[in-house]
């Protein structure tokens, strides 16, 4: 869901970086071949993804959701040199669509597609983590929150998708289904959480960014 008009939301795209060839085909692709093409990040997002990473230069990303790949690439963008990205994912289909995009980018060598439940793979990474992007199932986003939030160093970011959920987030308690009440719970989580600073962005369908102080 977008909060603003299709015209403004057109506007912001025409006056963003473009997104690159490969983004451009793979976006195409997905809206033809894949199911739920709105899932995907898009142009306007994924340069704000790829903004992020390359102010931070992480050395580390964690991304919970792979989908068809375009946000990792966008996030990979911003990598250090010697920088890797985790992808995980349980969808099989969706991941292999991935993969067969990501391995014709210069950061084939870089993104690392996990066909795994998050919540068994993370605490596997031992490593320090510099930013995670969650973008997967909506119940388990405090699941993931708590698995990955003593991993991030001083000054890491984790960035969550969707936690607006086209507008139904503001809705009464009481008349919330379970995803949309298990994000109001991660947001609230998150605004009480002393460890760190966070904004609530109203970009596409939501975005909370947190820095952990």
């Amino acid at each position: 869901m977008e909060f603003i008009s299709k015209d403004l939301s057109d506007y912001c795209e025409a006056h963003t970086s473009p997104e690159s060839e490969i983004l451009s085909r793979l976006n195409r692709e997905t809206h033809v071949k894949v199911v739920s093409p709105r899932m995907l990040s898009g142009h306007l997002q994924g340069r704000f993804l790829s903004f992020i990473s390359r102010l931070q230069q992480p050395k580390l990303i964690v991304e919970i959701g792979t989908y068809t790949g375009y946000s990792a690439l966008c996030l990979a963008e911003g990598l250090a040199e010697n920088g890797k990205l985790i992808s995980i994912d349980v969808n099989e289909e969706t991941s292999a669509f991935a993969k067969s995009f990501i391995e014709k980018t210069e950061y084939s060598n870089k993104i690392e597609l996990v066909l795994a439940d998050a919540k068994s793979y993370i605490p596997t990474i031992k490593e320090p983590i510099d930013l995670v992007f969650i973008d997967a199932d909506k119940k388990n986003y405090l699941n993931y929150y708590h698995l990955v939030i003593d991993k991030l160093h001083t000054g890491g970011m984790i960035i969550a998708d969707n936690v607006l959920w086209s507008g139904k987030i503001t809705m009464p308690e009481s008349s919330m289904d379970k995803e949309t009440l298990a994000l109001h719970q991660f947001n609230q989580f998150v605004q009480q959480d002393i460890r760190v600073e966070n904004i609530l962005l109203p970009v596409r369908d939501g975005l909370m960014i947190l820095r952990k102080k």
